[in-house]
């Protein structure tokens, strides 16, 4: 097999399990604000100038892609301890729900897909996953 059906393989397989396993989204959320409100939680002390060059869009894009976070309730600034000209943007309590359930596996039903796996074949995809994101955070 070479490595491009290997890729193949992985994506197909990827949005597979996603499709199946993720929770129910109840929240009318943009994909853009999906990414934001991800990049915030995987960085710690993001300022609107981090969130613009992460997008690829101007301060002032970024920063009224905030305001709307702020006013869903999912994100809030605060002035950073170490430098108070710095303005921080983080994620508030209802932030990190909303989050999880955009992106993440529902567990009940991951409890029963891997319920029905013998024990080797759960430690497998387990560290294969950890394989995978161990290698996937070299990217970034």
């Amino acid at each position: 097999m070479t490595l491009k059906n290997t890729i193949n393989n992985i994506n197909q397989n990827w949005t597979d399990i996603y499709h199946a396993l993720h929770y129910v989204h109840q929240e009318n959320l943009s994909h853009q604000a999906i990414r934001l409100l991800q990049h915030i939680e995987k960085k710690q002390e993001t300022t609107i100038g981090d969130l613009a060059n992460y997008l690829g869009v101007t301060h002032n894009t970024a920063s009224e892609h905030i305001k709307r976070l702020i006013k869903k309730g999912f994100v809030s600034k605060e002035r950073s301890i170490e430098d108070e000209r710095k303005v921080i943007v983080i994620l508030t309590k209802e932030g990190r729900e909303v989050l999880y359930r955009n992106t993440r596996l529902d567990n009940e039903k991951l409890y029963k897909v891997l319920g029905n796996l013998s024990a080797s074949e759960v430690e497998m995809i387990e560290k294969a996953f950890d394989l995978l994101s161990q290698e996937a955070k070299k990217c970034i």
